[in-house]
């Protein structure tokens, strides 16, 4: 996990692997890239998209709620 000005954040690409809905970073990429994720109900085509507390990621027909506390 890392941290920015605007706090804790986890990138997309990591969450998913730490969720286990891929394994690797490179299946990770394969999924954001081909538009098969969801983050708030959007679209997320962006690998490194920064996820905050609460945040709401949709794959594989499978909802998470993104919970910071937990990854530390």
């Amino acid at each position: 996990m890392k941290e920015d000005q605007n706090g804790k954040y986890i990138e997309l690409n990591a969450f998913l692997k730490v969720v286990g809905v891929v394994g690797t970073g490179g299946q990770a990429k394969v999924l954001i890239r081909d538009g098969k994720v969801k983050v708030n109900g959007q679209i997320e085509t962006r690998v490194t998209n920064k996820l905050r507390q609460g945040f709401i990621v949709k794959c594989e027909n499978k909802e998470f709620t993104v919970n910071l506390d937990v990854l530390d």
